[in-house]
């Protein structure tokens, strides 16, 4: 009896296998496209300058281009067959963001105040943080405390003074070994 509970285990195992597996192939090819003769379908220019400027809204923090999951794929192949119909990159990432939101895009906006805030606002930034480095270095150099130069020789008062100045300082680094 253990003999035939385990052969009709097994068939049902091989069963369920053989159900799953041809669903989850017919899945993964609904993704991708159709092949149009031999080898692989050429990706259009169009879709893939559009699909660079996109993150996915199926891989969170990961571009369109590089997605893993079935409905980046999907996004991907839909954006490819879109530009095979003769739409522009520019009209393809307005069709995403239409459809998925303005938080896909992966690149500002090149008019109106995302030109200015993206575009132009950290040049500017990066100037003006120059500029107040030369001017903070300048007047660093003109506040700097110049050392008192005497005029003329050293008295012989001032010169023993140096000596021994010069002497208790080459003591202290001496080198004391034990």
């Amino acid at each position: 009896m253990k003999t035939n509970l385990a052969a009709l285990f097994r068939f049902a195992v091989l069963g369920l296998a053989l159900a799953v597996v041809p669903a989850a192939l017919s899945a993964q090819a609904a993704n991708e496209l159709p092949p149009d003769g031999s080898g692989p379908t050429p990706r259009h220019p169009e879709a893939d300058e559009a699909i660079d400027q996109l993150k996915s809204p199926y891989c969170p923090g990961l571009m369109l281009e590089v997605c893993p999951s079935p409905g980046g794929a999907a996004l991907r192949d839909s954006l490819q067959e879109l530009a095979l119909q003769g739409r522009t990159s520019e009209e393809l990432v307005d069709w995403v963001i239409a459809n998925h939101g303005e938080h896909w895009r992966a690149l500002p906006k090149r008019s109106g105040m995302s030109l200015f805030m993206a575009w132009l606002v950290p040049p500017l930034g990066v100037l003006a943080g120059l500029g107040l480095v030369v001017v903070a270095l300048r007047k660093m150099r003109s506040n700097a405390p110049r050392p008192a130069m005497a005029e003329g020789p050293l008295s012989d008062e001032e010169e023993a003074r140096l000596r021994e100045a010069l002497r208790e300082l080459d003591a202290e680094e001496e080198a004391t070994f034990f």
